[in-house]
């Protein structure tokens, strides 16, 4: 608020708190490439593109079919923005429904003028009329097409339908009325509950959801039409259907689908695996998940460390010993081999074994057989051999450190997993995951990361990849109070986020963020030197500074954004900021 202005209605503000919020969630990588909004990864698309991409939906499907295509990307990708509010405020996301026209519009798509909304949470209830204006859509059909006879804004009530039904959790169909490649000036837009529309056949054709039945014209189940058709994504993470204990395998990226669908292939034959990655990328995580999906995965699975094992007793370890063959050999024992009969051996660092353990083993791999230390009896094994190593075998090889045959022995079905700089996509999901297994484990209750701290996990280099990523998980459950862990929950000396990851700022501008430094924790869109530029300009121009009052206006809107991220609740934002009661309503009676 300006001196001598009307003052802000709790809409404007509110709408206010909801672009600088969105921002806040908003980041550019250029690095490597990516876009993140809350963690999510986003895409820029030319409008041109986008409009060859039409036409040759048109083209190649015909209007109908390509109606269909683009109203259910729509809709899948409402229901996934919906799924991201409700991730970043989950006990009242209600109250941030509002949100969804903002992110239309960063999003490019088009820019929404409500008319009417009447939504009722605690009911149930919803119906709304808006007007559309600068939709992507028309502007590419109409340069195609030209006027016509039908609406053309597909993908754009494709999303609204999803974000809204997401949002009340019953089915929302949004109808355009008037569309701009009609004629219109304007698209005008209907939205009301799929029960109060007298024909839903063609729209639930469209979005991909279950028709009614024929017979008594029944109509489906709101509810179970969202879910089944696009699965919440930012309540849990979404874990492929592998897994290994209580450790199940996390990822929904293309290096990690890539390597899955490589475990799949060879898991049913009997050829030697091996899985190579940098440490801590979860190979033996990939192996376990290897022996779960052969058809070993009722015999044992052995697992063992090679460069944890002593020189003088790594093949003791993995042959066994005869009793007598060294001093201390008391008795017989079996070696992991042994143990392992029927199901899989896991050689982790395979490369730091010594030569008379890699002949040794050579010879297991063509033979089958075994032979104690100090022992003569050869003994059968069938066992499924899997190795690992985060050193490179094939420059082990030229250098002389490792059997160029045993190389070739192990390499029949090379994996590689990639590093976890290479798959961010995931690191949402993993930290999610990682969340609820130390709230059990540590008996807390830290159910979301701060904007910033979530950024700063996207641009760390991770040169322990998902190892790396799991402690500092864990160590900012333990340090976090209440259900959120925020920038120095996360933070070490030795860990600091990319200084080359970009924010946009209320002005529009891409800048390096703030939050990343220790030296403040100030918002990205922030800029202290604009401010005071600023002032300074006014004193120039015959103007007065008033620090005062700029201290009180900043102070106050300090105090209006702590209430909106307490969902209203005054005594909640006064702890947040470490005031009494009183002295927060002082500050929010000055704005």
């Amino acid at each position: 608020m300006t001196s001598g202005s009307a003052p802000d209605t709790a809409a404007q503000i509110a709408a206010r708190q909801a672009q600088a919020e969105l921002l806040e969630m908003l980041t550019f990588s250029p690095e490597d490439g990516r876009i993140w909004l809350h963690g999510k990864r986003m895409m820029m698309l030319d409008v041109s593109s986008f409009g060859a991409l039409r036409d040759e939906l048109m083209a190649r499907l015909g209007p109908r079919g390509a109606r269909s295509v683009l109203t259910r990307i729509g809709y899948a990708s409402g229901i996934s923005d919906a799924d991201m509010i409700r991730q970043r405020w989950p006990t009242d996301f209600r109250n941030h429904a509002y949100i969804g026209s903002h992110l239309h519009r960063l999003e490019g798509i088009t820019q929404i003028e409500p008319v009417r909304v009447n939504w009722d949470p605690d009911r149930g209830h919803f119906d709304a009329e808006y007007r559309w204006r600068h939709t992507i859509e028309d502007d590419v059909n109409i340069r195609s097409h030209g006027l016509g006879t039908e609406p053309a804004c597909w993908m754009e009530a494709g999303y609204a339908t999803g974000y809204v039904s997401r949002m009340c959790d019953q089915l929302i169909l949004f109808r355009e009325i008037e569309c701009r490649s009609m004629g219109s000036q304007d698209c005008r837009v209907i939205a009301a509950p799929a029960s109060a529309w007298d024909d839903i056949d063609e729209d639930l054709d469209h979005l991909g959801l279950p028709l009614p039945s024929r017979r008594g014209r029944a109509r489906p189940d709101p509810r179970a039409a969202v879910e089944v058709s696009v699965p919440p994504a930012g309540d849990a993470p979404q874990l492929p259907a592998v897994q290994t204990g209580d450790r199940p395998i996390v990822g929904e990226s293309a290096a990690v689908t890539a390597a899955l669908h490589l475990l799949k292939r060879v898991a049913p034959t009997t050829a030697t695996v091996l899985i190579l990655g940098e440490s801590g990328v979860g190979k033996e995580l990939f192996a376990r998940a290897l022996h779960q999906l052969s058809r070993r995965a009722r015999a044992p699975f052995i697992a063992v460390n090679c460069g944890a094992i002593p020189e003088t007793l790594i093949e003791a370890e993995l042959f066994g010993v005869e009793r007598g063959a060294f001093t201390g050999a008391s008795q017989s024992r079996p070696g992991r081999f042994e143990r392992a009969v029927g199901g899989t051996l896991f050689l982790d660092e395979i490369a730091t074994l010594s030569a008379v353990a890699q002949t040794r083993l050579l010879r297991v791999l063509q033979e089958n057989e075994i032979e104690r230390v100090g022992g003569t009896r050869v003994i059968p094994v069938d066992v499924r051999v899997v190795a690992a190593t985060n050193t490179p075998l094939r420059r082990a090889v030229e250098d002389g450190r490792f059997r160029e045959d045993l190389f070739f022995r192990l390499n029949v079905f090379p994996v590689e997993l990639p590093p976890l700089r290479d798959r961010r996509d995931d690191i949402p999901l993993l930290v999610a995951h990682f969340l609820r297994r130390f709230n059990a484990s540590h008996g807390k209750s830290v159910t979301r990361l701060t904007q910033r701290a979530l950024q700063a996990l996207l641009s760390f280099r991770y040169p322990g990849n998902v190892r790396q990523l799991e402690k500092i998980i864990e160590r900012a459950v333990i340090l976090a109070d209440g259900d959120t862990a925020d920038l120095a929950h996360i933070l070490s000396s030795d860990e600091s986020p990319d200084p080359s990851l970009l924010f946009l700022g209320l002005d529009g501008k891409l800048g390096p963020s703030r939050d990343g430094g220790r030296e403040t924790g100030l918002a990205p869109h922030l800029d202290l030197d604009a401010l005071a530029e600023a002032l300074l300009e006014r004193c120039e121009g015959g103007g007065t500074a008033d620090l005062r009052e700029v201290s009180a206006q900043l102070l106050a809107l300090v105090a209006q954004k702590a209430v909106a991220r307490s969902g209203g609740n005054v005594s909640a934002a006064a702890r947040l900021l470490g005031l009494k009661r009183h002295q927060l309503e002082y500050r929010l009676s000055r704005s």
